[in-house]
């Protein structure tokens, strides 16, 4: 009987599949019957007792609250999506841009790969959660406003009237200014994407830059017609990435988290969480369905 042989395409196929399999078993055993229960209770009442607590149905009761009655919640989802907007460019930007830095041979590159890598670490949930996690998060979230703060005078010392002043559009002018303030942020957020662009600067190949020299290509020319494409693949995962990592740590999300465990109004704060992940998801189709047809896939 002749063996069966699977082509290449096939052979990618099913190494995905087994990839990803971790993650189905674990999505199916941990994640999907909560995911259940919090679709159930967007649509009901919990009222907790002594004995536990009961599920009263209320159809689209809680999504009106959300959307229409409670008074803080679209304005802090617009302000979650707006910073997105805003961080995700800057991340992405900054995190190739010192992906390209890093992947030069200079003295000490092990030691600078890692001081980059370090905010990540300071920054994790492990760390933020060592016995008072809510003192450490705080004095990180202190930080962050002081670092901004420290920062803003750059406004004082007329940056945005210089700019609108060279002819800069004023929207413009507004981004980078907005940029500066948020250095910290953005520096502090940026180790994951920094790793994956590394990685794939490293995986490209260096008979392409040679042939290009032999050509006569500029190392700017090199950088955008052998590198960025052939790392646009990892320029669309770390979008996806970035937007996931601050739509998740955001102040919808923290909101979401109190109405649950510090108001005990599960069935809000469950149509809030599900209004969060339509958007996230529709915000995130939207993304890689206009990236994706600019993606350069090496065969």
């Amino acid at each position: 009987m002749p063996k069966l042989r699977m082509t290449l395409y096939q052979k990618q196929k099913y190494g995905g599949l087994w990839f990803i399999l971790p993650w189905m078993i674990g999505f199916l055993f941990l994640f999907l019957l909560p995911l259940i229960s919090s679709l159930r209770y967007s649509f009901s009442k919990l009222d907790i007792d002594d004995t536990g607590f009961s599920i009263t149905y209320i159809a689209w009761n809680n999504y009106k609250n959300t959307l229409l009655e409670h008074e803080s919640y679209v304005r802090t989802l617009t302000e979650s999506m707006l910073n997105m907007f805003i961080n995700v460019p800057l991340i992405v930007i900054f995190s190739l841009f010192a992906a390209v830095l890093l992947n030069q041979r200079f003295k000490g590159r092990t030691i600078a790969r890692a001081i980059f890598f370090l905010p990540v670490i300071l920054a994790s949930g492990v760390l933020a959660s060592i016995e008072g996690g809510d003192y450490m998060q705080a004095v990180m979230r202190g930080a962050s406003q002081q670092t901004s703060g420290e920062f803003t005078l750059f406004k004082n010392l007329d940056l945005a009237k210089m700019l609108v002043e060279s002819g800069v559009n004023r929207s413009i002018v507004s981004y980078l200014v907005s940029a500066v303030n948020r250095i910290y942020q953005i520096i502090t957020s940026s180790g994951v994407q920094i790793l994956i662009f590394l990685a794939g600067l490293q995986s490209i190949s260096g008979s392409l830059y040679e042939a290009a020299k032999i050509e006569g290509a500029t190392p700017y020319e090199s950088f955008w017609k052998i590198t960025f494409p052939m790392i646009s693949p990892l320029i669309l995962t770390n979008v996806i990435y970035s937007i996931v990592d601050n739509l998740t740590t955001s102040q919808t999300s923290r909101q979401i988290h109190e109405t649950a465990f510090r108001a005990f109004d599960f069935g809000l704060s469950s149509a809030m969480a599900w209004i969060y992940f339509v958007m996230i998801s529709l915000v995130l189709w939207i993304v890689t369905l206009l990236m994706n047809r600019k993606v350069f896939y090496y065969d």
